[in-house]
């Protein structure tokens, strides 16, 4: 009888634990969620406000953007996230194009090209590459051998001339997948870029 009782209680027990265990996942969960639909917003926010004030910073003299019919959204193993023609007094004058892929890690950037297909301007949105290497892309504070940022020598540069480290541009010592990466980036929002601005200078 007292074996019959003590396994009634030890099973009994298991249940009430396991009810509590519950009640707390499902507060956990409830918590989350309520913490995820106050964050989220302001996260998506954010990340508009730092994508326009970098595409104004890569291409200074448009004053008005406007988002073109269809673009591709993948150029090899980059990936375009957004693309913006760029206008000034209502005049096509470029093209900002957003755009993520592998590096050593993985990047993303913003890229601004003149309709006359000449860099105009190169912002780092994201960078994980490692510390001390391939982060010095985006480093504001890290120089090449031009004596500008790593992002930085781009501006100014023709599409045309193509992106290949070590020849058109400096490469990051050390870096020289991330180097690459960079390159692969560039050269897939170029020629998203220059395909914009030659669709709509023509219309």
């Amino acid at each position: 009888m007292s074996t019959a009782t003590r396994t009634d209680g030890s099973i009994g027990g298991m249940i009430k634990l396991g009810l509590i265990l519950a009640a707390y996942a499902v507060a956990s969960c409830t918590i989350l969620a309520l913490v995820n639909n106050m964050t989220a917003p302001v996260i998506a926010r954010n990340n508009k406000i730092k994508a326009e004030q970098a595409m104004r910073a890569v291409i200074e003299n448009a004053d008005d953007f406007e988002s073109p019919k269809a673009v591709p959204t993948t150029q090899g193993s980059v990936t375009i996230q957004n693309v913006q023609i760029a206008k000034s007094q209502g005049t096509v004058i470029g093209a900002v194009v957003q755009a993520s892929g592998p590096t050593y890690d993985h990047a993303t950037i913003m890229v601004g090209v003149s309709k006359d297909g000449v860099i105009t301007g190169v912002q780092f949105l994201e960078n994980t590459d490692s510390p001390g290497f391939g982060s010095k892309a985006s480093d504001p504070t890290f120089r090449v051998k031009s004596g500008t940022t790593f992002y930085g020598q781009f501006t100014g540069k023709a599409v045309a001339d193509g992106f290949v480290p070590g020849q058109t541009f400096d490469a990051i010592s050390g870096a020289t997948i991330t180097s690459r990466g960079v390159a692969d980036l560039l050269t897939a929002a170029a020629s998203v870029a220059m395909e914009v601005c030659k669709e709509y200078t023509n219309d």
